[in-house]
C-alpha cells in the first residue's frame, strides 16, 4: 500500500517506520528541510528504542522516503495520515492550526480518491473541520466541467507510550478507527482494514466506530490513566499523614483485576507531551459544551500540587532554606527510555530548588545540557546554578542531598556504601519510590519516598 505520513515528529516517525517495516511504500512529508536532510541520512532527532534501526533499515530498502513536498505526498498516497503537532493554546485548548493547514494543502493537490486520517490528537469535531478545509480548497481550484475528486476523513488516534512506541505500534492493544456512515466512509474502512491487517493475525484488534466517538476515545483514555496516577498520589499523601506505606497499599489494591497494577505507582505525577495537554484540552472541550469535568479538573490539581509538595519536604528538611546547598538530581526526562522533557516534573523541581537558594548537579542518560532541559528559558541566567554530571555518582559527589526524579534503570542498584561516602549528607528524597525505607535505614541513609514510611 502507498502511505503518506505528514509530520516527522514523534508519532509521524514511529508510524512511518513501522508501516514501512510491514512492506508498505511510505512517503513522510515534513516542512522542516533541515530535519528532512538529517532523516535522509538516518539521523533521527528523537530517542526512542528501536526507532533509529527501523528508519535506517527501511531507508536502505527504499520503502521509506522523506520529502518536504506536500504535492508529492498527496499524489503518492492511498491513505494519508496527518501527524502534526497540536500544542496547547493559552486557554488550554488544542491548537489545530497545523492540522487544518495540512488539510488545505491536501485540497490544493487532491486528484483522486484519498483517505485522510487524523492521527494527531485532536478535539472532537476536528474531522469535520478538516473535511471543510479540504472542500474549500478544492472549490477554489475547481473546473466547472470536471467532477471534484472524492475523499474520506477518518479518525485513527494513536496510543503510543514513549519509550515503548515501536512495540506499541507493532503489537497494539487496539486500533481505533472512526469512519462516517456513507460510501466514502465504507471505502475508507476497507482500505484501513487492509493497512492494519498485519496487526490482526493473532486476534482482531480493529475497533470501528463513528468519527466523534473515536476522537473522544483518545482523550478519555489519557484522562483515565492520568486519573489513576493522581488518585494514587492522593492516597500516598494520606499514607504519609497516617503513617501507612503506599507501596503495601498498591499491592493490596492492584491484585484486584478490576483495578490492576498499571498506573498506580505513587510519585511526582505525570508529565510528557500527552497527559498534561490532553487532560487540559478535555476540560476545555467540556466547558465549551456547557459541562464540567469535575473529576478530571481535580486530577490536574493533584498533579500540579504533587511536585510542590515534594519540594516543600526537601526545603522543610533543611530548615526552610536551601541557601548554599548542592542538591544532586537523578533523572530529568518525564519518564525513562525517552529524551522528552516536556512537562517533566524535574523541570519544575529544579526551578524551585534554585529559587530556594540551592545549586543543582544533575544526571540523566539522555539529557546532558541546560538547552535540552529548559528550551526557551533564560539559559544564561540558570547556568550559574545548575551543572550536568557524566554519571550518577559524579552528580552525588559532595551533594547535601540526592533527589530522584526519573526511574531510569541505571539508578535502581547503585553502590550504596560508595554513594553514602560521596554525599556530604546521606539524605535521599526518592520521588519514584525505587528503594525500600527499611533498607535505606540499615544502610545509614535518611530516606523519604512518596507515601512511604520515612527512614
Amino acid at each position: 500500500m502507498k502511505i503518506t505520513i505528514v509530520g516527522a515528529g514523534y508519532v509521524g516517525l514511529v508510524s512511518a517506520a513501522c508501516f514501512a517495516e510491514l512492506g508498505n511504500q511510505v512517503l513522510c512529508v515534513e516542512r522542516d528541510a533541515g530535519r528532512v536532510e538529517r532523516l535522509k541520512k538516518a539521523e533521527v532527532p528523537i530517542f526512542e528504542p528501536g526507532l533509529s534501526e527501523l528508519i535506517a533499515k527501511n531507508l536502505t530498502a527504499g520503502r521509506l522516503v522523506f520529502t518536504t513536498e506536500m504535492k508529492a505526498g498527496v499524489r503518492h498516497a492511498d491513505v494519508l495520515f496527518i501527524a502534526v503537532g497540536t500544542p496547547p493554546k493559552g486557554d488550554s485548548s488544542a491548537d489545530t492550526s497545523q492540522v487544518l493547514a495540512v488539510a488545505e494543502q491536501i485540497g490544493e493537490h487532491l486528484s483522486r480518491f484519498l483517505v485522510v486520517v487524523d492521527k494527531s490528537t485532536v478535539p472532537v469535531g476536528t474531522a469535520d473541520k478538516v473535511r471543510g478545509a479540504i472542500q474549500r480548497a478544492l472549490k477554489k481550484r475547481a473546473d466547472p466541467a470536471k467532477k471534484l475528486p472524492d475523499f474520506a476523513v477518518v479518525s485513527n488516534p494513536e496510543f503510543l507510550k514513549e519509550g515503548a512506541a515501536v512495540e506499541d505500534f507493532m503489537r497494539p492493544d487496539r486500533v481505533v478507527i472512526g469512519v462516517s456512515d456513507d460510501a466514502a466512509g465504507r471505502k475508507a474502512e476497507t482500505l484501513l482494514r487492509q493497512a492494519y491487517a498485519p496487526f490482526n493475525r493473532n486476534r482482531e484488534r480493529l475497533i470501528v466506530m463513528d468519527v466523534k466517538s473515536a476522537e473522544l476515545t483518545k482523550y478519555a483514555a489519557n484522562a483515565l490513566l492520568a486519573t489513576k496516577i493522581s488518585f494514587m498520589n492522593d492516597m500516598a499523601n494520606l499514607a504519609d499523614a497516617l503513617g501507612a506505606d503506599i507501596e503495601q497499599v498498591r499491592k493490596g489494591i492492584g491484585s484486584d483485576r478490576r483495578i490492576g497494577y498499571d498506573f498506580i505507582y505513587a510519585g511526582l505525577g505525570y508529565g510528557g507531551s500527552c497527559f498534561p495537554k490532553d487532560v487540559a484540552a478535555i476540560c476545555h472541550t467540556a466547558r465549551e459544551a456547557g459541562e464540567r469535568m469535575r473529576v478530571v479538573e481535580a486530577v490536574r490539581a493533584v498533579n500540579d500540587g504533587q511536585k510542590e509538595r515534594f519540594v516543600d519536604r526537601v526545603i522543610a528538611h533543611f530548615g526552610g532554606s536551601l541557601k548554599g546547598l548542592t542538591i544532586a538530581v537523578w533523572g530529568l526526562t518525564f519518564k525513562p527510555a525517552t529524551d522528552d522533557v516536556r512537562e517533566a516534573p524535574s523541570r519544575h523541581i529544579v526551578r524551585r530548588l534554585i529559587a530556594a537558594g540551592a545549586k543543582v548537579r544533575a544526571h540523566d542518560p539522555q539529557v546532558q545540557s541546560l538547552e535540552q532541559l529548559m528550551p526557551g528559558d533564560n539559559v544564561a541566567r540558570l547556568k550559574a546554578f545548575i551543572e550536568f554530571a557524566a554519571d550518577p555518582m559524579e552528580a552525588a559527589k559532595g551533594a547535601d542531598a540526592l533527589l530522584i526524579a526519573t526511574e531510569w534503570k541505571v539508578y535502581r542498584s547503585p553502590d550504596f556504601p560508595a554513594l553514602r561516602k560521596l554525599l556530604k549528607k546521606p539524605v535521599i528524597f526518592d520521588g519514584r519510590n525505587l528503594f525500600e525505607p527499611a533498607d535505606m535505614k540499615r544502610l545509614g541513609f535518611q530516606y523519604q519516598g512518596v507515601g512511604r514510611r520515612t527512614a
